[in-house]
């Protein structure tokens, strides 16, 4: 009997090709998701739909909708795909690796210092980290996680959840006291110089002052250290160096940072134990 059961089943391909139309309600979302081609997805939901003998999807123009079979059908197909995913985590958790995109600057200044908070918590789940100074970068071959900052995480084919929004504030070495503010080099990324620009507004400043471009916070903070001028940065970034001196704020200002800080996973495997566990604590230490 159980024979017949797995034999009147659909295959496995035309399920997957369907849970990710019905979650993007988009056959090039799910193709990209997927990594196949447009028309796979259209072929492997026209099979499931002759296997079952029904329309699951309105086909308009530039856009699918489910019909209602389709409708009472993803449910079941999402739950389980999820209980597959859990199952098999469960099986593999004596031996789970987390691999973390981060950015090089949260790495060094904010992420290691908490990392055994973390590990020891959770001894079964290794975690490696992944660098990368890049503005947005997720590799779905090198990392199961990615801590991000930008103003769109809506990308096909991931789960972004939200972690926090940052404050931009202006440091610079002690050293450099008493300090013109006008006077100074300002240290920015270059590929987010709004932000530098933003602070000096905000600060009455004028725009014009002579920059030096850095690709990490890290190495603008080091350089502020060096006292080579002013570094505009997240606070939480600098809180450390504030606390023990090795930098100061020259001003008062502080702005929100435009962009926001999310986690970001493939979706679906945002509700995987040790992937929730992850996002749970890295939320937990926003305030800390």
């Amino acid at each position: 009997m159980y024979r017949a059961i797995v034999q009147n089943l659909p295959p496995l391909a035309s399920l997957r090709a369907f849970d990710a139309a019905a979650r993007h309600l988009s056959f090039r979302a799910a193709a990209e998701e997927l990594a196949v081609t447009q028309s796979a997805i259209s072929h492997q939901v026209a099979e499931l739909e002759r296997r079952l003998g029904v329309s699951l999807f309105h086909r308009r123009s530039r856009r699918v909708e489910l019909t209602e079979a389709g409708a009472q059908f993803q449910p079941y197909v999402r739950d389980a795909f999820e209980s597959i995913r859990q199952g098999t985590s469960v099986v593999t958790r004596s031996g789970t690796t987390l691999d973390v995109q981060v950015y090089v600057t949260v790495a060094v200044r904010w992420l290691i210092p908490r990392l055994h908070d973390f590990t020891s918590a959770h001894p079964d789940t290794r975690v490696r980290l992944n660098t990368s100074t890049l503005d947005w970068e997720f590799d779905e071959t090198a990392g199961d996680v990615a801590i991000v900052c930008t103003e769109r995480p809506d990308r096909p084919g991931l789960h972004a959840t939200h972690l926090f929004d940052a404050q931009l504030t202006a440091v610079c070495s002690p050293a450099a006291e008493p300090i013109d503010l006008a006077q100074q080099t300002v240290l920015q990324l270059y590929t987010a110089p709004d932000e530098a620009e933003a602070w000096l507004r905000a600060a009455g400043l004028p725009g014009a002052l002579s920059t030096t471009g850095f690709d990490s916070y890290l190495l603008a903070i080091e350089a502020a250290i060096d006292g080579q001028g002013l570094a505009v940065v997240p606070t939480f970034l600098v809180d450390a160096d504030l606390r023990n001196g090795r930098l100061v704020a020259p001003s008062d200002v502080v702005i929100p940072q435009p962009r926001r800080w999310y986690m970001v996973c493939r979706a679906g495997q945002q509700h995987l134990p040790h992937v929730q566990a992850f996002t749970d604590w890295l939320q937990s230490q926003i305030a800390v």
